[in-house]
């Protein structure tokens, strides 16, 4: 996995959700859509917190506190293409499911230069970082620290489809 790739990516990605901010009109950022589900404030409040939280995760692998475990295959497979096996809708863990919240427009953009900010502090220990040491995913297993930018990487750009189909439901 080339982290260089993944660095400029993420760097477009996270621009994307700037840019999509600050096009959504403030009145409706927070409803529910059409189409149900999430607002567009409930996406940004889960993505970057979820971000933050692999962030922490990603650290743990860095830092020795990782364990020696195998990476599944399929999720091997799932890093490699660089997408989430297409499913009706997923369920967001337990454990995080209770972290999503409604949140106004300056708090995502707040959320968004929070997650840049330490995301760039990593890109240095990451390319040391022993592959072996590995900490464990909700669903996906165990991830070494590169493992784990590349699903923030994936996890970005699957919820940029979902803000996606949001604006297309209030569209009509």
């Amino acid at each position: 996995m080339n982290t260089a790739k993944v660095r400029v990516s993420l760097k477009h990605i996270i621009g994307s959700y700037k840019s999509k901010l600050s096009f959504y009109a403030d009145d409706i950022f927070q409803l529910t859509p059409p189409i149900g589900g999430w607002s567009y404030s409930e996406v940004y409040a889960h993505i970057f917190d979820a971000s933050l939280l692999s962030l922490i995760s990603l650290d743990d692998s860095i830092t020795g506190k990782g364990e020696k475990e195998p990476t599944h295959f399929i999720v091997k497979l799932i890093l490699l293409l660089g997408s989430l096996p297409p499913a009706k809708k997923y369920k967001v863990p337990k454990r995080l499911a209770g972290r999503v919240k409604k949140i106004n427009k300056p708090e995502a953009l707040d959320f968004i230069i929070e997650f840049e900010t330490a995301l760039e502090k990593y890109y240095p220990k990451i390319a040391t970082a022993d592959l072996q040491l590995k900490t464990k995913h909700p669903r996906l297993g165990y991830l070494n620290a590169k493992q784990w930018l590349r699903f923030i990487e994936i996890h970005l750009k699957h919820h940029l489809k979902q803000l996606e189909r949001i604006e297309k439901s209030f569209k009509g």
